[in-house]
């Protein structure tokens, strides 16, 4: 079952450094804990694997080659079910960032790093591990996965597109998969060999949005410490993707367009730029007419990224796929659970399969996760799978029982219960956009990622 807390592990030669991080990450995330040599991890591994490694690269005296982070990244990758790798380093040497990142790094930190940033980049490896639920499950078979007209017309898209350099940019509601649609454009590239770097433009500060994509110098700024990559460098002569780009303030935009005409990048504290050679995909799940309104989004900076726009359908709109979604996620999930197989009622796969999903795939991945480690008869019932509670008014007879929601004598009120309406509501007021959700809930969007898993949403 999946834990309630999530386990983080610092493997860094520098004790003090370790324990900065601990302090810090504790407040956040209850399993912290730490190790000072690659060595250790074998042992560490045998006990429990964790879901995120901070990993330094660099811990024999004088070493600065990167060669033992890069071994202990490989043992960690070759796991059965992988955590998400956090490089680390004191020496921002962008092509031993760019070789980590080729490797199944999720991202990189250079120290001594800014709390902000490294809590942001945990926060964002922790929600692509939870999205990994299963080695079964690839990002190209949950991208794609579908022969419905509407996802046919998808790939045959990404066929085309892949193949040259256009920006591409991919609209569509939260949970259709829209990131993994960009690893699919990338992978079927000529740059499929180099790095494929996702950086989501709605989680950056405003106040670190430039050394952050595109590098600062030492003693630019106060707590510039040492010489930075940026994330067009890192990306270098691959794919970057800039996910939920409506989310940006206008004055970052502004910063990206000019990267964007130039092909060039001046780090902070630089006198040159530097030319970056980046394929770039962008998504939002902005509307379009929003998308088009100038005093949300520069049009100059949108003809810039969609030079070919993918829009990728809600599950509502593909309904055909859902039973083989279903099929193939309650499968994955009963083979990781070691739970035995179990047939659906009919009338139950009748219902999903006219259930709005306003979560999509990732709302019914979810879903059929929880129908797995709960359900007790012989066949899948529709209250397996924990969707909300007025979805009942369906039309499907859970035996003559109404469901529990909103005016029923049995409702259970409930800290669940309440935080589950408190998100659908959020979610409802700010049209779906998880930025602004998170914002009215006062958590970060990876937590509110999680809590969308948790309660179904």
């Amino acid at each position: 079952m999946r834990r309630m807390t999530a386990h983080i592990l610092i493997l860094d030669d520098d004790t003090d450094v370790a324990y900065a991080a601990q302090m810090l990450l504790r407040r956040r995330h209850g399993k912290v804990s730490a190790a000072h040599t690659p060595a250790a991890l074998p042992e560490l591994l045998a006990r429990d694997v964790p879901d995120v490694v901070l990993l330094d690269f660099n811990f024999a005296p004088g070493r600065i080659d990167g060669a033992e982070g890069l071994a202990a990244l490989d043992l960690l990758r070759a796991l059965p079910r992988p955590p998400a790798v956090i490089a680390m380093t004191a020496y921002a040497d962008v092509p031993l960032a760019v070789e980590a990142l080729k490797r199944g790094a999720c991202d990189f930190i250079t120290k001594p790093w800014d709390n902000a940033r490294l809590v942001a980049a945990v926060d964002s490896a922790l929600a692509r591990h939870a999205a990994a639920a299963s080695p079964a499950m690839s990002p190209a078979t949950e991208a794609l996965m579908g022969d419905s007209a509407a996802m046919r017309a998808v790939k045959t898209m990404i066929a085309s597109v892949a193949p040259t350099e256009a920006n591409v940019l991919v609209l569509g509601e939260n949970g259709v998969g829209k990131e993994l649609v960009a690893r699919a454009i990338h992978q079927a590239s000529r740059r499929a060999g180099q790095t494929f770097l996702a950086v989501d433009m709605g989680a950056l500060p405003e106040s670190t949005f430039e050394s952050e994509l595109f590098g600062h110098r030492k003693g630019s700024f106060t707590d510039a410490k040492a010489d930075r990559a940026g994330r067009f460098q890192a990306a270098r002569g691959g794919s970057l993707f800039l996910d939920e780009i409506g989310n940006m303030p206008l004055a970052a935009q502004a910063k990206l367009l000019t990267v964007l005409e130039r092909r060039e990048v001046t780090p902070i504290g630089a006198d040159r730029p530097e030319a970056v050679d980046v394929r770039i995909v962008s998504a939002t799940n902005l509307d379009e007419a929003r998308l088009f309104d100038p005093s949300v989004f520069r049009p100059d900076l949108l003809f810039r990224l969609n030079t070919i726009v993918i829009r990728v359908p809600p599950l509502r709109e593909r309904r055909e796929d859902i039973p083989a979604l279903l099929l193939h996620y309650l499968r994955a999930y009963e083979s990781q659970y070691q739970r035995p197989a179990r047939g659906m009622r009919a009338e139950a796969q009748a219902w999903l399969a006219q259930y709005a999903w306003p979560g999509n795939v990732r709302a019914l991945r979810h879903a059929c996760e929880r129908a797995v480690i709960l359900a007790l008869g012989a066949e899948y019932e529709v209250d397996d799978f924990g969707l909300a509670p007025q979805a009942h008014a369906a039309g499907y007879s859970t035996g003559g029982v109404a469901g529990p929601g909103p005016g029923n004598p049995g409702d259970e009120l409930t800290l669940s219960t309440l935080e589950r309406d408190a998100i659908a509501a959020a979610l409802a007021a700010a049209n779906g956009n998880i930025s602004q959700a998170s914002r009215m809930l006062g958590v970060s969007r990876a937590a509110l990622y999680r809590k969308l898993g948790k309660h179904g949403i």
